[in-house]
């Protein structure tokens, strides 16, 4: 039906039954989301809001398609942010695609943590910094949501940094206040910060090498590599945040760090052993799964 040939500027079917279609396709291709993702294939190629989607009848014979291609792409796991370009984050809308680890609705609940954190010590120019940063979504959500912030983050890959920096360059178009990005690892990055820091934020990787069989494939084939794999623990990465935050935190500054919904106990035993941290406490994300820990920075 949705494969048949059509003349190029007529109509050539609705959008209702191009829907369906494409539901079901990607439900046999075992795509999580069929429904949704659909619909926002079709959003993307009508140039239109998903919202919008029941103002609209027919597709054009370019619209279908390109919708067509755009469904079997998804149905091989091409992950829909990278069909789109865009990926929304919290109250932001992000280029993403090939080199920038996509961010996940999880990580949502992280920046949120640390953004009412925030909000609630009221400094009048609080110094963040978001360590491992790739596309800077969680720095950005900062910059946007606490307006009066000093935003720097870090990021090891030059591909995924530059994903970064168009983001970046967006949300200053909009009216939000630039984040400073650095090129560079975790190990020593920012010293001159050392002891000022109010708030660091990180999302590092943290996937163990023995699990990544178990990865569903829009990640394991399309993410890149080192933001998702930190070691036969999956811990190597999160004891970097943790030892560089050590150092660039005040006394009493806040850390923030996800890890994986197996790494309960794991992550925040990594601040235990460390020393220096007070209040260490783990957080479950809105499924009700391990997701992130919190520390203050004891007494320097």
């Amino acid at each position: 039906m949705t494969t048949d040939a059509v003349t190029a500027g007529t109509v050539s079917s609705t959008l209702d039954r191009e829907l369906r279609w494409a539901v079901a396709r990607l439900a046999d291709a075992g795509v999580g989301s069929p429904r949704w993702d659909a619909e926002q294939l079709a959003a993307h190629v009508l140039g239109i809001r998903r919202a919008a989607l029941a103002t609209v009848t027919d597709l054009s014979a370019s619209s279908h398609a390109a919708f067509v291609a755009l469904v079997e792409q998804r149905a091989a796991r091409v992950p829909l942010q990278h069909l789109t370009g865009s990926v929304g984050f919290r109250y932001l809308d992000l280029e993403v695609g090939p080199g920038v680890f996509i961010p996940r609705p999880e990580t949502e609940v992280v920046a949120g943590y640390a953004i009412d954190h925030l909000r609630a010590e009221a400094l009048p120019r609080p110094l963040v910094v978001e360590l491992c940063a790739g596309s800077a979504a969680i720095a950005l959500s900062v910059a946007h949501e606490v307006p009066t912030a000093v935003v720097h983050a870090v990021e090891l890959d030059a591909e995924a940094i530059a994903w970064a920096e168009r983001n970046v360059a967006a949300r200053v178009a909009a009216g939000d206040s630039p984040v400073h990005l650095h090129l560079g690892p975790v190990e020593g990055a920012l010293r001159d910060f050392d002891g000022t820091v109010d708030c660091v934020i990180a999302n590092p990787p943290y996937v163990a090498e023995h699990e990544m069989d178990d990865v569903h494939p829009e990640v394991r084939d399309h993410d890149p590599h080192a933001a998702l794999v930190a070691g036969m623990d999956g811990l190597g990465v999160i004891c970097e945040v943790v030892h560089r935050s050590g150092g660039l935190l005040r006394s009493g500054g806040l850390l923030v760090i996800e890890h994986s919904d197996r790494q309960g106990e794991s992550a925040p035993a990594v601040l235990h052993e460390s020393g220096g941290w007070l209040d260490v406490a783990d957080h479950a994300d809105l499924t009700g799964r391990p997701r992130f820990l919190t520390a203050r920075r004891g007494p320097r």
